[in-house]
């Protein structure tokens, strides 16, 4: 789909046309065109949006408006989501800002573009006939031309690609989107996005990565680790910020079996590797400023007669002991040699991403990412994202005390704390692998995906994160 910008005043066409304003002009009654003047003064007091079609040039045109109440980020969203809707039935939709200021109109271009490329988003690989959204263009009408907007709708339409590469990846079925899978797309995207990447292979996993590959070994899939690599920065020996994303891309608990019901959704065990690639690529279409790096462990957590046991003991990376005490607690005993393994950047900071507690939904539902970390400015700089996008995080606590439920009579740690603070237990097993750099963590258990009807992966936290590394760039 295209989106474009032009400077101008729109015209009656047969494309679809969308009028915004606020509450503030008086559209209602001045507006030149009397469909418009009808529609923005027949909304009532919370209503938004309004549509009709009228006659124009012999057929018929598609007219709506969409007033905003206020222009705070979560404000726009919701309205926006409203035109969108409607927007992704037509197949041309040319949109008016010209009531709006820059700094609004530069905001609406980013959020409208970003609602409608969602809208239109189709996730039809495994169905016989695909039912692609009707939507084929977009254009952006300002009085003049404006570098503001410009830049809000490159990178909006950066993070649709990386939000959508997200989805994709969380959406395939699991005997497609295996290990080998998710490693082949990071790499081939990476690299057409204009970035390197180095797939280090089961043989250096076994022989360095004692806790990675006690639980890779008991699927017949292999285990791979994916390093991405872009240097954006004007000095390209700067410090670089790291993601790291759990890449689990089917977990049935191991020897500690999940129950059977909704297991298929254990595909979505890897959505913090989908949405630390889905950012990466983002980024560097971006073309931010900055030197990133993205490691992801990825591998299977499968019941196979290889597979490690409760009480068994493995060493990690960094030549930390763990008693494994419940198999189903393996994504972060991949991400643990994942994070010994990123120290050798020397990174500015470290944000990993997992899907990693159940007790994570049971403390912020489905609304909020939880977010832990070791440096509180750090943290603040991902709240501050996260607010900055309407893409909400919450922080949790990680005081010691929480370390002494992952103490083993056998081994240096045990791999869980039991069920009280689940979550944070979970982050305090993290943390012991990441004292030596600023870390951050977020669990996205809640947030990766919805269930039901609307079943599917959401793209988040993509969004947070691509804030974050653009305010980074700042």
């Amino acid at each position: 789909m295209e989106f474009s910008i032009k400077a101008g005043k729109l015209q009656p066409a047969q494309a679809a046309a969308l009028y915004v304003c606020t509450n503030a002009c008086p559209c209602s009654t001045d507006h030149a065109d009397e469909t418009v003047k009808l529609l923005c003064g027949g909304l009532e007091e919370k209503q938004s949006f309004a549509e009709a079609k009228t006659l124009q040039n012999g057929s018929l045109q598609a007219v709506a408006v969409l007033r905003l109440q206020d222009t705070t980020r979560a404000a726009v969203e919701k309205a926006a989501a409203e035109a969108a809707k409607w927007a992704q039935g037509q197949l041309q939709v040319e949109i008016d800002l010209s009531r709006l200021s820059g700094a609004e109109a530069a905001l609406l271009v980013e959020v409208l573009t970003l609602a409608i490329g969602q809208a239109v988003y189709r996730f039809e690989r495994f169905k016989k006939e695909a039912k692609p959204a009707k939507l084929q263009q977009v254009a952006f009408y300002l009085p003049q031309d404006s570098a503001a907007a410009e830049e809000a709708l490159r990178i909006a339409q950066a993070l649709n690609y990386g939000m959508n590469l997200c989805k994709d990846l969380g959406n395939t079925a699991p005997n497609v989107c295996t290990p080998a899978f998710l490693a082949q797309t990071a790499k081939a995207e990476a690299e057409q996005a204009g970035a390197t990447a180095k797939i280090l292979e089961q043989d250096y996993i076994r022989d360095n990565m004692g806790s990675f590959w006690s639980v890779a070994k008991g699927s017949v899939e292999a285990p791979y680790l994916i390093e991405l690599n872009y240097q954006g920065a004007a000095d390209k020996n700067a410090a670089p910020l790291v993601l790291v994303g759990k890449g689990i891309t089917f977990d049935t608990g191991g020897i500690s079996l999940k129950p059977g019901e909704a297991m298929d959704e254990m595909k979505y065990d890897m959505c913090g590797a989908a949405s630390v690639i889905g950012a990466f690529v983002a980024a560097v279409r971006a073309k931010l400023p900055i030197n990133l790096i993205a490691v992801v462990p990825t591998c299977e957590n499968m019941p196979d007669a290889g597979a490690s046991k409760p009480g068994d003991i493995v060493t990690a990376m960094n030549g930390t002991t763990i008693e494994i005490l419940n198999t189903d607690a393996e994504g972060r005993l991949i991400l643990c040699d994942a994070l010994t393994y990123v120290a050798q950047f020397k990174p500015q900071a470290v944000v990993d991403v997992a899907t990693l507690t159940g007790a994570c939904i049971i403390a912020l539902g489905h609304t909020a990412s939880g977010l832990l970390g070791n440096d509180q400015e750090l943290v603040d700089k991902l709240l501050s994202a996260s607010r900055t996008v309407n893409d909400k995080a919450w922080q949790l606590p990680l005081f010691d005390e929480y370390k002494e439920q992952l103490k083993s009579n056998f081994a240096d740690l045990q791999n869980i704390g039991g069920r009280p603070a689940g979550t944070i237990t979970a982050a305090a097993f993290l943390a012991h692998f990441a004292e030596d750099y600023k870390w951050a963590h977020l669990d996205i258990a809640g947030t990766a995906w919805q269930s039901g009807k609307d079943k599917g992966a959401t793209g988040r936290p993509v969004p947070l994160l691509l804030q974050f590394l653009r305010d980074a760039a700042v």
